[in-house]
């Protein structure tokens, strides 16, 4: 049996989450010289990765969380035109070497977690490195993705670390808000790491147990996000259980810390009732005022506390506008429709910028999600239909070289049908989403689940083996 043949009721019967689109492969696949429709652009020479939960084992429908499955990042490596390489491996953890009998990676484990990095994978020091929120230490891979071990930015990391640092562009620096409900019950920490991979700056903030899913990062600011969406005792006491739940009563605000402050310095400032997984982007205005497009949900792990989709709702993209002076908020919908893993040009994070990039993911396994573009400035939107029953998951904005526009560039994903469980890489022109065709489609040798993040990672910024 191959890995697109797993049968959808082994073992996900009334879980969604392990079924269908969603249900792990078996095995891990490499491919070379794939199959190409259209013409990737030459210049990109780099690899497409994206990290998602992969179940290596059985669980148990009745309680199995999406976001605890075991880390499995996929990619796609392009040079001079060609798509040369698809591989899909395991990222190592405790868990997984207990499973395959291989026993544990090396590497500092400071809060002796058993599963391993399963939200997101990017390069940045040179390395290549999967992520996940809520405690786990990053983990190493090699260009080809085996696991080398967790590496704690070479010892300067004190703890936690996130699924969702921010890279500020000017300075190279990476920015993280990180949380660990089962260590830190009092405290998150805001973490800045040199462009050299090691941490400069720990800073402890009190705060209660919210799931801190990611943050924002301004030219002034780093932007905590203490949201309605706390450990729930009950959950956490049952076991292995993801144990976070809606709680209205916690409230929500936002909390703008200067980057070099302390934790007496934030201003805190309530906003709508929400959730908020990930904004799109943030910056200060002219006025002083903090400029955040984000994707809200109205609530989140409500009655489905196994996933993010169950609640009868999908996140709508607003924008924030925030007054420090004043302590107060204004909301303005862009996008009633659903918006979710929302990106923009990378080198204007924190700063002003026009374009944004989202998926549009659907309440059910059937219909399509389409990719979006939203322009900012005048409110004209478009829509890139993969076809019907066809999934496109987060966009990926890689610039063309030279280009002067925002937009000049391309969306990179994997198109997912939901019907027949094949999966395509394709790269749309970012500048032309009215084209009704791709730049280029590259089959995939096997289905891909669908999953969370993913980033274009260039052979300049992780150079690849001599």
């Amino acid at each position: 049996m191959t890995a697109t043949e797993k049968p959808m009721e082994q073992s996900g019967y009334g879980n969604r989450y392990l079924t269908g689109p969603y249900a792990p492969v078996t095995e891990e696949v490499t491919a070379f010289d794939l199959p190409v429709e259209g013409a990737l652009p030459e210049e990109l020479a780099g690899r497409y990765l994206r990290n998602g939960p992969n179940p290596i084992d059985e669980v148990d429908p009745a309680t199995h969380h999406w976001f605890t499955g075991d880390g499995m990042v996929h990619g796609v490596r392009l040079r001079d035109g060609r798509a040369e390489w698809y591989r899909n491996r395991y990222v190592g953890s405790q868990h997984v070497g207990e499973v395959r009998g291989t026993g544990d990676v090396p590497g500092p484990n400071w809060n002796d977690s058993p599963g391993g990095p399963n939200t997101n994978v990017g390069g940045f020091a040179g390395t290549t490195w999967a992520m996940v929120e809520a405690g786990g230490t990053p983990v190493e891979l090699t260009y080809e993705l085996e696991t080398i071990g967790r590496n704690d930015f070479s010892g300067t990391l004190p703890g936690a670390f996130t699924a969702h640092p921010k890279l500020d562009p000017d300075t190279g620096e990476m920015h993280a808000m990180v949380y660990a409900p089962a260590n830190w019950m009092d405290h998150i920490q805001y973490v800045v790491v040199a462009p050299d991979g090691r941490v400069r700056k720990a800073l402890d903030i009190p705060l209660g147990m919210t799931m801190l899913h990611d943050m924002s990062l301004t030219q002034r600011y780093a932007v905590v996000y203490d949201q309605p969406c706390t450990v729930d005792i009950e959950l956490a006491m049952a076991g292995d259980r993801f144990p976070m739940r809606w709680n209205p009563d916690y409230g929500n605000r936002i909390g703008l810390l200067p980057r070099e402050g302390t934790a007496e310095d934030i201003i805190w400032i309530d906003v709508p009732m929400g959730y908020v997984f990930h904004p799109l982007n943030a910056y200060d205005d002219a006025d002083g005022r903090v400029v955040i497009d984000l994707c809200r949900y109205d609530k989140m792990f409500d009655v489905d506390v196994l996933g993010p989709f169950g609640d009868g709702g999908q996140a709508r993209l607003e924008r924030w506008e925030l007054d420090p002076v004043a302590r107060t908020v204004s909301t303005t919908v862009i996008d009633e429709r659903a918006n979710e893993f929302p990106r923009h040009r990378g080198s204007l994070t924190a700063k002003p910028y026009r374009y944004g990039y989202c998926a549009s993911p659907s309440v059910d396994d059937v219909t399509g999600w389409p990719t979006l573009k939203h322009d900012l400035e005048t409110g004209q939107r478009w829509e890139f239909d993969h076809g019907p029953g066809r999934a496109a998951g987060e966009p990926v904005f890689v610039a063309r070289s030279g280009g002067t526009d925002e937009d000049d560039g391309w969306l990179m994903t994997f198109v997912h049908d939901l019907a027949s469980g094949e999966t395509d890489f394709v790269v749309m022109d970012a500048a032309d989403l009215d084209r009704r065709d791709y730049v280029a489609r590259v089959r995939l040798p096997q289905r891909v689940p669908l999953g969370f993040h993913g980033n274009w990672v260039s052979d300049r910024a992780v150079p690849p083996p001599m």
